[in-house]
């Protein structure tokens, strides 16, 4: 199994299960800690960097001298994106976006994307750039937008939220089984049956066994294309 997205301060509660988690990042600080957590558990984690829409106070003059220094040990960049869901600057937002975008692509990374109320808006500014490659994280653009995300290119992260989302299953049924990834969103978003309770990687197994009850397979079955699935975006 592989978590495509935590953010962890330290590595706890893996199970043997656990293939590789993908460590998100929310600002430069996240950004210099998931390297240095690289740095110890390299075979077991795959490092992002990047500044979350709501930290878009952060310098994305810091961030992009860390992948400069570092781009050989980093597997993505994110989470980045657009979050409209509050009173916050989204001109701010925007350009620190395009910056992130410009050193996925500079840098062949693939991009993890937070989309809050923002999926067509972060559509279409992906629209004006080429060869680009990600993931919408914890997707809630429903079923009407999935058409949009599939031309281009990118694959659709499912949460914890599926668990007890009746509408979110739904959705699952019409995404591309080779376009969805997994993922918990460590310390949030913790899937039936610890709900309420902090989130860990090692709760995705329940992730997956929500999806193969969706697409009637065994869990075997939908853990092998799953994983393929994260394999194939983050290139490992």
């Amino acid at each position: 199994m592989i978590d495509t997205h935590a953010h962890l301060e330290r590595l706890c509660d893996i199970d043997k299960g656990i293939d590789k988690i993908i460590l998100a990042a929310s600002d430069v600080t996240d950004s210099k800690n998931n390297l240095l957590l690289g740095e110890i558990y390299p075979d077991k984690l795959l490092v992002s960097v990047g500044i979350h829409p709501m930290e878009s106070q952060d310098s994305p003059a810091k961030l992009e001298k860390i992948v400069e220094e570092n781009y050989q040990k980093i597997g993505a960049i994110g989470e980045c994106g657009l979050d409209f869901s509050g009173e916050f600057d989204k001109e701010k937002q925007i350009i620190v976006f395009k910056k992130q975008i410009e050193l996925a692509q500079k840098y062949k990374l693939p991009l993890i994307i937070h989309a809050r109320k923002a999926v067509d808006e972060v559509v279409e500014i992906l629209k004006e750039y080429k060869d680009l490659s990600g993931v919408f994280h914890c997707y809630a653009g429903g079923n009407k937008r999935i058409k949009k995300i599939l031309d281009l290119g990118f694959y659709f992260g499912i949460d914890g939220n599926l668990t007890y989302e009746a509408g979110l299953e739904e959705v699952v049924k019409n995404i591309p089984k080779d376009r969805l990834v997994l993922e918990t969103d460590s310390p949030y978003l913790t899937p039936v049956p610890f709900r309420g309770e902090i989130n860990s990687p090692k709760n995705v197994e329940y992730i997956y066994k929500k999806v193969a009850e969706i697409w009637d397979l065994s869990f075997e079955e939908t853990e092998k294309i799953v994983d393929g699935n994260a394999k194939r975006l983050f290139g490992f």
